[in-house]
């Protein structure tokens, strides 16, 4: 969430980075009013707690000076004061719920360097790195290349669990186990990511610290009731495993990295991308997080996206770098870029990462702290995250762009390794 204090103090700019945002709706205004008069119940409490402490030491100086009667008209005053402190109590405590749910509704602030945009027609293609490949013949979609070689079955898929499931056998299931275990291996053995293996179910104040909750919670799988949450991303888990700690400033950054199943609505999809692997309700993610100092946080997001690409790079995948203008941001987001590879069947470019910075946003929620130096006075890390990378993106890509003019798939040199020396499926 935001820092109250600086809305305060800079009502305007905020809420001329809501319109930036296309977040015009965003309780501000409502949070900032709520604040003011809680804040002034605050004070009236206190004067009126002042007011009955020192009352009551007067009622025992009277009481011994023989007053009795002044001492009990002080009393009756003081018993009135315990009424209307309780009252404001319970006011404020409304006030105190209000005032956090609009705060929880706000999104993050915009960095300087994201560009002005009304929606993604105007994000920046920043880079784009490989060729895009030429075929001899008509190059075929992974819905048929998977079909025909019997790697994926869409029928079995929609049998057992409806639209949007699909069954990945034999070689299908092989080349995303191998992507899975490449990836992991790339970003802990040559990045020097620490490998996180979270829980899928998550309880609901874990959702709301990385900023799922409570604007998200249609697009989220819950278990009424015990109620756990399943996770959107491991970004979920992996942000709060420091929820609530104060971190040694001397060992950050912190960067993890987990594969998880990722359960999503996709409800704000309905419509779109209804054939193949692109979009489901359930897919497989390598997620990289990374819990840094505040002076830093731009450096370590254009080192994260770079880690991202060189699972592209590994691959042989032709991709590109978006940035995302104002108007595309996510809800958390400060800044944000996707990372982008080319899929030659549907002749598309399909988004595998989006690497994002937060700054303190998700901390805030969280309350994730760290010490700069041992003693100081604790403050709020920055937190990142990005997809190393979307796993049914990643096989679309290899499928289409690895494919033969007789419907085999030549295997990616570096997954050859973890698939038992298979250098071709067919």
């Amino acid at each position: 969430m935001l820092d109250i204090k600086y809305m305060r103090e800079h009502p305007d700019e905020v809420l001329a980075a809501m319109a930036a945002l296309g977040a015009e709706d965003a309780p501000v205004k409502q949070a900032l009013d709520l604040d003011e008069r809680r804040r002034a119940l605050m004070t009236r409490a206190e004067n009126l707690r002042a007011e009955r402490n020192a009352g009551s030491k007067q009622v025992g100086q009277m009481m011994r000076e023989g007053k009795r009667a002044e001492a009990q008209a002080l009393q009756q005053r003081m018993s009135e004061i315990g009424a209307e402190i309780k009252a404001i109590e319970e006011e404020q405590g409304v006030l105190d719920r209000n005032f956090s749910d609009a705060m929880l509704r706000i999104p993050n602030l915009p960095h300087p360097s994201v560009p002005l945009g009304k929606d993604e027609t105007e994000n920046v293609l920043v880079r784009q790195e490989g060729t895009l490949p030429a075929f001899s013949f008509e190059p075929r979609t992974h819905w048929d290349l998977g079909s025909a070689l019997d790697i994926i079955d869409f029928e079995r898929g929609v049998k057992l669990s409806g639209s949007r499931f699909y069954v990945l056998k034999a070689a299908g299931a092989h080349l995303q186990r191998a992507l899975i275990n490449w990836m992991l291996d790339l970003h802990i053995y040559k990045q020097g990511y620490v490998e996180i293996y979270p829980p899928y179910m998550v309880k609901a104040e874990i959702l709301v610290g990385t900023g799922n909750l409570p604007k998200f919670g249609d697009n989220l799988y819950h278990d009424a009731e015990e109620d756990f949450w399943w996770i959107p991303t491991a970004e979920v888990p992996v942000t709060n495993l420091y929820r609530e700690e104060i971190l040694d400033g001397e060992k950050l950054p912190i960067k993890h990295v987990a594969f998880t199943a990722c359960f999503r609505r996709e409800k704000m999809s309905a419509g779109r991308d209804v054939r193949g692997i692109k979009r489901g309700h359930q897919f497989d993610k390598v997620e990289m997080v990374k819990f840094v100092r505040p002076e830093t946080s731009m450096d370590e997001l254009m080192t994260l996206i770079d880690d991202a690409e060189a699972v592209c790079r590994g691959l042989a995948i032709p991709h590109r770098v978006i940035q995302m203008c104002t108007g595309d941001l996510s809800f958390t987001a400060a800044a944000k870029y996707d990372v982008e590879v080319w899929a030659s069947g549907v002749k598309e470019w399909l988004e595998v990462s989006s690497c994002s910075n937060f700054m303190d946003f998700q901390a805030r929620r969280a309350n994730i702290r760290f010490r700069p130096e041992p003693g100081a006075r604790p403050e709020f890390v920055h937190t990142l995250n990005g997809s190393g990378l979307a796993l049914p993106r990643v096989v679309i890509a290899v499928l289409e762009n690895y494919q033969q003019p007789d419907g085999t798939i030549v295997v990616p040199e570096v997954l050859r390794p973890y698939m038992g020396g298979m250098e071709k499926i067919g």
